[in-house]
């Protein structure tokens, strides 16, 4: 018999193979049923590997890119957009002359043959998503095909 010993020890015999069969079942039906909890603040993206690594060349190049500075200031707990020189407050005014300026500038790059300008956001590490989002919703909107991410060089004050 099985664990040894004589049957007047054991008076009950178990079935330990039934059993072990049953727990690895049940293993098997939790682990196929568990379903983990998406991340929410997961935001995909496709970042190219032949720009953003390398500092910038001395010579004079050609700027070819619509750009849109964002940072965060703690002191006042405010976001400050910069499209160029232009402070554009994020309410919706500044929403507008915003999307104005990208739709703008995008519609005279593409006059002079370059449909393909990207709109670059230079976006500091303490500005929320939700303002992100709403800044590419805005190119979106202004026809912009191309929507890529500067190097972090927008600092937080």
């Amino acid at each position: 018999m099985a664990g040894g010993g004589n049957q007047d020890e054991n008076p009950v015999a178990i079935n330990v193979v039934a059993m072990v069969d049953i727990i690895f079942c049940l293993c098997l039906f939790f682990m196929c049923s568990l379903k983990f909890k998406p991340l929410d603040a997961k935001f995909d993206s496709w970042l190219p590997k032949d720009k953003g690594g390398a500092p910038a060349s001395a010579q004079n190049q050609l700027i070819d890119e619509i750009r849109v500075l964002m940072s965060w200031n703690t002191a006042q707990n405010k976001l400050e957009r910069l499209f160029g020189q232009q402070v554009c407050p994020p309410d919706d005014a500044g929403n507008a002359k915003l999307r104005s300026l990208i739709k703008d500038s995008y519609n005279d790059y593409k006059a002079r043959g370059n449909p393909n300008v990207p709109l670059i956001l230079d976006v500091g590490p303490k500005v929320p998503w939700k303002f992100v989002v709403e800044a590419l919703d805005l190119g979106k909107d202004a026809g912009v095909q191309k929507l890529e991410f500067g190097t972090g060089t927008a600092l937080d004050k």
